[in-house]
Formats: C-alpha cells, structure tokens, sequence
C-alpha cells in the first residue's frame, strides 16, 4: 500500500509539474523576430497581422522587426542577429528572409510567412509538413486562371511580365506565366530584374511589345510599383496585380488574391500551435483558400483609361472598387 501511494504522489507531482511548466511557457514573454525583405503594403500587413493575433490571443510578446531593404546580405545579418539574441520564434516574410532565418537558425523554430513556393525555395521538403524546425504559410496564387480572366476582360495578345531573377518565388511564378499564356492563346514578353532600382527601365523596355502587364507577389518589383504604374498609366495599358494591397491607390486595373492581413493572423496561429507543444515537423504548410480570404479589385479610372469595358457579373463579385480617385470596400 505504502508503495502504492508512493508511485501515486510521485505521478501527481510529475503531472503537476508538466501542467506548470506549459502553463509557464505560455506566461512568460516572447521574443519573436520578425524580418520582412522590403517595406511595402502586402508584407506590412503580414507583419501587423502576427502582432495583432497573438495579441488577441493574450500572448506576452516583444518584437524585434527587421526589414532587409531587399538586400539578401541583409537578411543574412538579421538572421544572425536573431541566433545571437536567441528569439524563441523566428518569422520570415517572403522567400530571401526565410530562407536566410532557415539557414541561420537551427534549435528554435523559424516560421515563414508567404513563400511562393517553399519546396523549390528548400524550406521544406513536402507540402505536406514541416522540415525539421521549419514550417509556414504560402502566398501561391491562381496564376493561370488570373491571366485567362485577364486576357478575357482586357481582349490581350500579349502579356508583359516583369520579375526578380534572385527570387525563387518569381521564378516559380514565370513557369506558371509562361503555362497561363499557352492556355489563353497569347504571347508572353519577360524582362528580369535584380534589384528595385531596374523596375523603371525594365517597364519602359516592354512597354511597346505588350498588351498588358501581369505581376506576381514579387517583392523586389512592388517596391518599386509607382514606377511600374506611372509608365503603363501614361502608354494607357492594363495591369493585373496579384497583389491587391499594391493596387489599392490606384493606377492598376484589376487585382485578385488573399488578404495579406489575414495571412499574417493565420501565420500567428502557427506560432500559437507551436506554443502550445507542437513541432514544426508536425504542423503542414497552410494555405489560405477560403473565399473571404481573398479580395478582387477593379480600378474604374484606369478601365476607362484603357478603353476597357468590365462585364457587370465581374463587378458585382469585387469587393473593391477604385473610381473618382477613391477606393470603396463592399
């Protein structure tokens, strides 16, 4: 009997301890270093969106926000400052920075927050799981279908497409660019980049060959999107955005993907299963597919610029619509 209870008590104090050990990990404040490539709407968003959920979530956090300014040295050198401060989370916006936070950091876990593709980015080794201690969210886009709608609405012959030749995520895309035009019928013209401040002349060099221009979630060229607008604006010539929060002020004439705000929610969510015991290894690569998670913009001042007609069934699905120099959200 005696060593009975023994063995009962020795049970009770262990569960007490585990109980008070995840209760305490919980309670105690966080450091989280969250790194962005660039400055710019959609990986604000991002950046914003983790705070405010695990604020919600009444997470005790401090933050260390980076932004590399497009720079991968930089990323490298943010990376190596997180490892030196030894965060208990690591997120990385956009491919070069998480790629830079995988490499570096290797027994706390790093979460990357929209990455195209993370398997050819070697994040990840499947779609279906983490690697190691590495896991995240995708930005991966209906590319094929935007230009199919694109070259509908907009009657394009040719697509222009300008992209960053260091980004994995841009080249990932002009593969599904170049399977997006076959299928609609109409000619691809492709000019790369490798920083912001070729986005300018890399628009005026296409601008006479296109009907149009289509843009991925490439970060290096929307740091850069005024320029990019400015030129197209001025030759009276469409832009499709994948980006929605890019063409919020204007000057493109239709953008269709996710919130980027939501992204960053569902990215603090992955921070949040961690915390509550699970492994990167264990947790998959999520993807926002709900209807309301995403946004469809059409810009009526540069329709009527371009001399194009959008059909009311189009309309009527949008929930922003820019005219008058305004945006209005349904």
């Amino acid at each position: 009997m005696k060593k009975l209870l023994l063995i009962l008590s020795t049970l009770v104090i262990a569960a007490s301890l585990t109980c008070c050990t995840k209760q305490n990990s919980k309670d105690k404040k966080l450091k989280i270093g969250i790194a962005k490539i660039v400055q710019h709407p959609a990986l604000d968003s991002i950046e914003q969106g983790i705070q405010d959920r695990l604020n919600e979530l009444g997470i005790n956090a401090s933050y260390n926000l980076q932004n590399a300014n497009g720079d991968v040295g930089t990323a490298a050198q943010i990376a190596s400052l997180y490892l030196s401060e030894n965060v208990d989370y690591a997120v990385g916006i956009a491919t070069p920075v998480a790629v830079a936070l995988a490499t570096t950091i290797k027994t706390k876990p790093v979460i990357f927050s929209c990455v195209t593709d993370p398997v050819g980015a070697g994040l990840v080794t499947d779609l279906s799981h983490g690697d190691k201690n590495v896991t995240g969210l995708s930005d991966a886009i209906p590319t094929v279908e935007h230009i199919k709608l694109f070259t509908k609405i907009a009657g394009l012959k040719t697509l222009g497409y300008i992209y960053t030749s260091s980004e994995a995520n841009s080249i990932s895309g002009l593969e599904l660019v170049k399977e997006g035009c076959k299928e609609a019928g109409i000619e691809l013209v492709t000019q790369s980049i490798t920083k912001s401040d070729e986005v300018k002349q890399a628009a005026e060099s296409i601008i006479n060959r296109v009907d149009g221009l289509y843009l991925t979630t490439d970060n290096t060229v929307f740091s850069a999107i005024s320029s990019v607008i400015s030129v197209f604006n001025k030759a009276h010539k469409p832009i499709f955005s994948g980006d929605v929060t890019g063409a919020q002020n204007g000057g493109i004439f239709m953008a269709s993907g996710f919130n980027y705000y939501k992204a960053g929610k569902a990215t603090g969510d992955i921070i949040v299963e961690l915390l509550n015991g699970k492994k990167a290894s264990e947790i998959p690569v999520k993807f926002l597919t709900k209807p309301e998670d995403s946004d469809l913009l059409f810009d009526i001042d540069v329709a009527k610029d371009c001399g194009i007609t959008i059909p009311e069934d189009y309309l009527s699905k949008a929930n922003m619509i820019f005219e008058n120099g305004k945006l209005s959200e349904k």
